[in-house]
């Protein structure tokens, strides 16, 4: 027998009426904030993602797939949502358009790392991007639609983290400020931070060793670096997300993982499983844009995981609304086959949900088949329904009849 691949997973179709109820709210929510869908390839050029969220990072230096193709060229399995967004923005002039344009995903992304509750090494992403707007508005109507969409799906215990790192000018005095502070101390780091000291300090404080969380507890704030622009920004967003009814706290360690963030930074959080976890994350990316090619274009945005989304509302108890036929044909005899098809393709014509028997199963099979499907309403027909045109409706319910005609198989409220 060949097994799934290590970190895979099948939806399997008693599962996926979970996804699609999602999906579906995703949808709905997007169309309230007029955000359109954008679909971008699985895969993309190696160089893209070097670019866009930068070489030091743990995305980049150890969990993409890459590999070369038949051509020689260099690979990657799409890893996030975002780069990929840029990358179509750029490419096919999305600039032309009407400012801001706001884009979603819900895609497919793969990273190479040990699996775990939540996160495969395919896992699925629903994302948002909107381009072309510099104000803090922006970024509260992207926070305000991932805060819509959670609510709506009932994940409890959601606490929104908002920071600011600032722009790469106030940063350069952070950084330098932080490298001073981790001097004495980077030699009894991990090698991640050891790496990162050189190159890309501020990473340091995404460090998940425990070794190195304690050391950074007491680091200079980046908040009191930030300059008047980026201050001024940040104020404002947490005046708009005040009066949006939009419950946060400033969290001053939050820097989020990828290279091409600048000046808002926020996460979703719940407890909901125990210890506090990342539900939704995202920011502000204003040099994304200019990085693979383009004209220096302001965007924010955000990205959750699906699956993680269907762990916590399984957690929180939330039951799920799944499709059940509104019919079930049940056939008395081989001789009635065509009628039962006839009268199936009827009733799905007038837009109604109907299973019917294709195992040759004995009627009281077939009416435990219905039971088990849930059918809401069942109709036998057999020799004596063909020759009267007429039928009984039974809702399964409570076991009422309604007789109707053959081609009126309607129940009557």
């Amino acid at each position: 027998m060949i097994n799934i691949p290590k970190g895979t997973k099948d939806v399997l179709p008693s599962q996926s009426y979970k996804w699609q109820y999602i999906e579906e709210e995703i949808r709905k929510v997007c169309k309230l904030f007029d955000i359109l869908e954008i679909r971008t390839p699985t895969f993309e050029h190696t160089e893209l993602f070097l670019r866009s969220i930068g070489d030091e990072t743990d995305v980049v230096s150890k969990e993409m797939y890459t590999f070369l193709d038949k051509g020689n060229r260099s690979i990657t399995l799409k890893p996030e949502g975002t780069a990929s967004t840029a990358r179509s923005y750029v490419e096919n002039n999305l600039e032309a358009m009407s400012l801001p344009i706001k884009m979603f995903y819900i895609t497919p992304v793969f990273r190479y790392e040990a699996p775990q509750a939540g996160r495969l090494r395919e896992h699925h992403q629903f994302g948002v991007e909107m381009y072309g707007a510099a104000s803090p508005y922006a970024d509260a109507e992207v926070i305000n639609a991932a805060y819509t969409l959670l609510k709506r799906l009932g994940v409890k215990d959601l606490v929104l983290n908002i920071n600011s790192i600032g722009c790469p000018q106030c940063r350069k005095k952070f950084n330098a400020a932080l490298k001073e502070y981790l001097l004495g101390n980077i030699d009894n780091m991990c090698d991640n931070c050891k790496r990162r000291f050189s190159v890309n300090p501020l990473r340091i404080l995404d460090c998940k060793n425990e070794h190195c969380k304690q050391i950074v507890s007491g680091a200079p704030n980046i908040l009191d670096y930030i300059c008047d622009d980026c201050r001024t920004h940040f104020e404002k967003l947490q005046t708009i997300l005040a009066d949006e009814g939009i419950p946060f706290k400033v969290n001053s360690s939050i820097v989020r993982g990828l290279d091409y963030y600048t000046k808002t930074v926020f996460e979703f959080v719940t407890t909901s499983l125990g210890a506090q976890g990342t539900v939704c994350g995202g920011g502000r990316y204003d040099d994304l844009v200019s990085s693979i090619g383009g004209k220096p274009t302001p965007c924010v945005g955000f990205g959750m995981g699906i699956e993680r989304l269907i762990m916590l509302l399984e957690a929180n108890g939330k039951e799920f609304p799944i499709s059940r036929p509104d019919y079930f044909i049940a056939c008395q005899s081989e001789q009635c086959r065509d009628l039962c098809r006839k009268i199936v393709s009827d009733l799905r014509n007038k837009g109604f949900t109907v299973e019917t028997d294709f195992m040759g199963r004995s009627l009281k099979a077939q009416f435990k088949f219905a039971d088990k499907i849930a059918a809401k309403y069942t109709v036998v027909i057999g020799e004596s329904e063909a020759e009267s045109g007429k039928a009984e409706i039974k809702r399964m319910s409570d076991g009422e009849k309604q007789e109707k005609t053959l081609d009126d198989l309607v129940w009557t409220l």
